[in-house]
C-alpha cells in the first residue's frame, strides 16, 4: 500500500498496460471489460441475486410509498421554460409552490426533460440514478483502493442492491434530485492524476450547476493544485457566461439577487435541512441564529479544510490519505453550506465505503497478529474499532431519525432536547468523522516523530561518554523502544 492508500495491485495496473495512466471513456470501458473478466463468478452472481432481490423489494416499497419525483417536476418546468422563453425564475411547480433555485446554466441542461412526458420521464430518472449509484460506488472503491480489482464489480452490484436504503440515496430516488450526478463528476474529477489535462473541469460543471462543490475548487487550491483550481474556476465562469448569453435577463436575476436568497430553497430550520445551521436554529428555538451560526460553520470550514489540506500535503504513513482528505471536503461542505436537505448527503456512500476499508484492515491486521477475528477489537487495535464505527455509521444514515421526530411545520423549532440529536444526526455524524480524520492525523504524526526520534537514537547514544550514557534514565530507554513499535491502527 502506498502513502495515498491505493492497493498495490490498483497502483500496478495502471502503468503495467501502458506508459501510464489511461484516461477517457475508451479506457474506462477496456478497464470494465477487464474488471469482468478477473471478476469472481461466485461472489459476482451471488452479489447480482441479492441486487436484483433488493431491488425487487425496493420497487414494491417505493409503490407503497408513493413517490412524487417532485423535484424531477421543477426540473422539467424549468427545461420547458428554456424552451419556450419563459420566466425561469417566475415559475411555480407543484402544490407546494416550488420554484427554480439554479443558475441558468443548470436550467439549459434540463432542456431536453421537457421532450419527454412525467411517466417515462419518472422511469428514465429512476434508472439513471440507480446506474450513478453503482458509478458513485466504483468511484469511491477506486479513491479508496478497496476492495481488490476482481471484487469490484461485486461490490457496485451490492452498492446498487442495498445502497437504495440508505436514506439519502432513498430521498434522491424519490424526489428525482441530481445528487448523484454531481457527486459523480466531482469524484471522477478527483481520481484522475494530478497532472492530468482538464482535471478541474468535472469540479467546475458540478459547480455551474449546484454552487456548492465550488468548496473543492478552494481544496484543489490551498491543497497546491493550482491549474486544476483553475480549471474549475474557469470552466464555472465559462458556463456562466454562456448563460447570460443565452438567458440575459434570468442571469443577471440570478446573480444578482435570488443566489442569496435561500428562502427561495426552504426554510433553513426544518428537519430537512441537515446542516450545521439548520442544527443549530432548531437547538436553540430560533431561525434567527445570529453571529452563533456564522462562527460555527466558519470554525468548521476552517477545521475541515485544514485537516484535508494536510492530509494531502503531508500522507506519509496515513492509510488512505488521499480518500479521507476528499471525503473530508465533502463533509465540510455539507456542514457549512446553509442548506444540505438529507438527499444532499449521498457522499455517505464512498464515506461508508472508506470506513468499510478500515474495518476490512483492521480485520486482516487482527489475523497478522495471530488474534482470533472474533475477537479482534477487544484484544487488538483497541484504539480503533473501525467495525462499530462503520456500523454506527451505516445505522445512522438508514435509520431515518429525522422524520420519526414530530416535525410538522413550527414544531421544527420546538423540538425537545433529548430528539435534538436524532433531529440533526447528519450534522452529529459529519463533526465526528471530521473530529475523527483530526485525532488519526495527529496520532499518525505522532508516531512518525516517535519513530524519527528512534531512528536518529544510536547516534546521540554513541556521542555520549561512558558515564553520561550511565546517567540517562530508565524513561528514557523505554520511550525509544516504544516509539520503535509500528502498532496498527
Amino acid at each position: 500500500m502506498t502513502s495515498l492508500g491505493w492497493d498495490a495491485e490498483d497502483a500496478a495496473g495502471t502503468t503495467a498496460r501502458g506508459t501510464g495512466p489511461r484516461t477517457g471513456p475508451a479506457a474506462a470501458v477496456a478497464d470494465l471489460r477487464l474488471l469482468l473478466r478477473e471478476a469472481p463468478r461466485r461472489p459476482t452472481l451471488l452479489a447480482l441475486a441479492v441486487c436484483v432481490g433488493s431491488l425487487l423489494l425496493y420497487g414494491l416499497v417505493r409503490h407503497l410509498v408513493g413517490v412524487s419525483m417532485v423535484d424531477m417536476v421543477v426540473y422539467r418546468a424549468e427545461g420547458a421554460a428554456v424552451a419556450h422563453h419563459g420566466d425561469l425564475y417566475g415559475i411555480t411547480v407543484t402544490q407546494w409552490h416550488l420554484t427554480a433555485t439554479y443558475p441558468p446554466f443548470a436550467a439549459m441542461l434540463f432542456t431536453p426533460t421537457a421532450l419527454l412526458p412525467v411517466g417515462p420521464l419518472r422511469v428514465l430518472v429512476s434508472s439513471g440514478n440507480l446506474l450513478l449509484l453503482g458509478g458513485l460506488a466504483a468511484l469511491g472503491a477506486e479513491l479508496v483502493g478497496w476492495p481488490r480489482r476482481g471484487l469490484r464489480p461485486a461490490l457496485v452490484l451490492l452498492a446498487v442492491g442495498l445502497g437504495v436504503w440508505l436514506e439519502p440515496v432513498f430521498t434522491t430516488l424519490r424526489y428525482g434530485q441530481i445528487n448523484l450526478l454531481l457527486d459523480c463528476l466531482v469524484l471522477y474529477d478527483l481520481n484522475r492524476p494530478d497532472g492530468s489535462r482538464g482535471k478541474g473541469v468535472g469540479i467546475g460543471l458540478a459547480t455551474a450547476i449546484k454552487l456548492t462543490p465550488g468548496l473543492f475548487a478552494v481544496y484543489l487550491l490551498l491543497s497546491g493544485r493550482s491549474r486544476a483550481a483553475v480549471t474549475a474556476g474557469a470552466t464555472c465562469v465559462a458556463t456562466m457566461l454562456l448563460g447570460a448569453v443565452a438567458m440575459p435577463d434570468a442571469s443577471r436575476a440570478f446573480w444578482t439577487d435570488y443566489v442569496f436568497d435561500t428562502s427561495r430553497v426552504g426554510k433553513v430550520y426544518i428537519v430537512d435541512n441537515q446542516s450545521l445551521r439548520g442544527l443549530i436554529e432548531r437547538l436553540l428555538h430560533t431561525p434567527s441564529p445570529g453571529p452563533v451560526a456564522l462562527l460555527a460553520t466558519g470554525l468548521t470550514a476552517v477545521a475541515g479544510l485544514a485537516v484535508a489540506v494536510a492530509l494531502h500535503r503531508d500522507p506519509a504513513g496515513f492509510p488512505r490519505a488521499r480518500a479521507w482528505s476528499v471525503l473530508c471536503v465533502a463533509v465540510t461542505g455539507l456542514l457549512v453550506s446553509p442548506i444540505s436537505w438529507t438527499h444532499h448527503w449521498v457522499w455517505c456512500v464512498p464515506l461508508l465505503l472508506l470506513l468499510a476499508a478500515e474495518a476490512a484492515r483492521e480485520r486482516t491486521g487482527a489475523r497478522s497478529a495471530g488474534v482470533p477475528a472474533r475477537r479482534g477489537p477487544r484484544r487488538w487495535g483497541l484504539r480503533r474499532p473501525w467495525r462499530a464505527v462503520f456500523l454506527a455509521t451505516g445505522t445512522a444514515f438508514c435509520s431515518y431519525a429525522m422524520w420519526l421526530v414530530p416535525h410538522h411545520d413550527l414544531t421544527n423549532l420546538h423540538i425537545a432536547l433529548p430528539l435534538q440529536p436524532f433531529a440533526g444526526i447528519y450534522p452529529l455524524v459529519g463533526l465526528a468523522f471530521l473530529g475523527l480524520a483530526a485525532e488519526r492525523l495527529r496520532r499518525y504524526r505522532g508516531r512518525r516523530r516517535r519513530a524519527e526520534r528512534a531512528r536518529s537514537w544510536p547516534l546521540q547514544r554513541a556521542s555520549l561518554s561512558g558515564q553520561e550514557r550511565g546517567q540517562l534514565p530508565v524513561h528514557v530507554q523505554a520511550g525509544v523502544l516504544a516509539a520503535r513499535r509500528d502498532p496498527a491502527e
